[in-house]
């Protein structure tokens, strides 16, 4: 395979396809036209959506053409795959609103430039449907005793589906549809929960127009401790700096299971295939070097060159005694001296960080043994942090190993 397939295969990007062979003789051919659909319910793109996105740049490498399609309608409605329940419905100016930072994320990967690349928002052709014309020429196309088999509709059952997430299947097939017949999109590409999804929009082109087209999936990322990719203690880590800094951003790639590191360089970096085998072979403590690298490669993607050296920077130093210049890269909070001087409860200074959602969070990190003041072990909720406790200045505050967080004064 010389497409671009071969190298998704390569990095691990390839799940299940409906004719590998047949879909990498077209793309070796002509420049294909595919696309992939995005969530547009949050502010921001996080991470355990980047799977896609990457794959697109790779096969955009090859001189193929990505289309994001953000689901301004089907968003409406909320998709059941993956789901134990029914998305969150949010109004359509949300969701004008939240394309603009989708583009801005996927920007980080995909060329949008000269038309290398087209963003469209698929509310442009589902808003206006007739609902009656929309069964006869499309419902009439599908089989319910089908769409129950896919795996995705299973598992909602079992739980409850309702009438509108039922109607996802043929939405989305519509979706592949239009792009079909505009864009001559021949390809739709998305995370396995997806199958189900794309193999029926497949088949609606098939028997609708006769035009042949493709779907491919790739596998759902989870990590070697079996949590949920792009998941951490603090909840999901966005690309949006300000929902999550640089340097969080930094750590979470920093500090993945060293299991996971080959297959994350494979999958979220653009280094050759080489350099990360050599990557790979680092053992021991060796292996921190690799995971160093894997952080600030992605950092540098999505946040620039210049915060990559500032996280890594802050990184290095918030494991020495030293370096209090370089830790400008680690979240901080300014405090009034005079505040400082009276003593601030270590639950209350604690909770007002990215470290402690709230002072119950904080309570429970205090009881495990998990607050940690300038590398000293705060055991007594009851305790006040004062001024007799700065080092150059500021505190360092932990949270278990690896997350930090400096507290200076105003």
């Amino acid at each position: 395979m010389t497409s671009g397939l071969e190298e998704l295969q390569q990095r691990g990007f390839l799940q299940q396809c409906t004719d590998l062979d047949r879909l990498d003789e077209i793309m070796e051919q002509e420049s294909v036209s595919f696309y992939v659909g995005v969530d547009p319910t949050a502010r921001s793109l996080h991470i355990g959506h980047m799977v896609p996105f990457y794959a697109m740049a790779h096969l955009q490498q090859h001189g193929h053409r990505p289309i994001v399609v953000v689901g301004g309608g089907t968003g409406l409605i909320g998709d059941p795959s993956g789901k134990t329940e029914m998305r969150k419905i949010i109004t359509l100016e949300e969701i004008r609103e939240n394309e603009k930072s989708i583009k801005s994320g996927a920007s980080k990967l995909i060329d949008f430039t000269e038309g290398r690349a087209v963003m469209v928002n698929n509310y442009d052709w589902l808003g206006g449907l007739n609902y009656i014309e929309f069964l006869r020429d499309i419902g009439r196309h599908f089989s319910v005793n089908r769409m129950l088999t896919f795996e995705a509709y299973k598992q909602r059952l079992e739980r409850g589906l309702s009438f509108i997430e039922f109607n996802y299947m043929l939405l989305q097939s519509y979706d592949f549809l239009m792009l079909n017949r505009e864009y001559n999109c021949k390809l739709q590409v998305g995370g396995d929960d997806q199958w189900g999804n794309i193999v029926s929009g497949v088949e609606l082109i098939r028997r609708m127009d006769g035009n042949e087209a493709h779907g491919l999936t790739f596998p759902l990322i989870t990590r070697a401790d079996g949590k949920k990719m792009g998941k951490s203690e603090r909840g999901a880590i966005f690309l949006d700096p300000e929902l999550c800094s640089p340097y969080e951003f930094f750590q979470y790639w920093r500090n993945v299971n060293d299991a996971d590191v080959e297959r994350f360089l494979k999958m979220f970096t653009f280094l050759s295939m080489d350099e990360i085998a050599e990557l790979a072979k680092l053992e021991g403590q060796d292996i921190n070097k690799a995971k160093e690298r894997l952080a600030w490669e992605q950092t540098k993607l999505i946040h620039g060159e210049a915060e990559a050296n500032k996280s890594l920077e802050a990184s290095k130093a918030a494991f020495s005694s030293g370096g209090v210049a370089a830790r400008d890269g680690i979240p901080s909070l300014e405090v009034d001296a005079a505040e400082l001087e009276s003593g601030i409860n270590v639950m209350d200074l604690f909770s007002r960080t990215s470290l402690c959602a709230s002072k119950s969070e904080a309570r429970r990190l205090v009881k495990q043994g998990g607050a940690i003041v300038n590398e000293r072990k705060v055991e007594d909720i009851e305790e006040n942090i004062t001024a007799d406790e700065l080092v150059d200045n500021e505190l360092l505050l932990r949270a278990g190993k690896k997350r930090y967080f400096r507290i200076t004064l105003k």
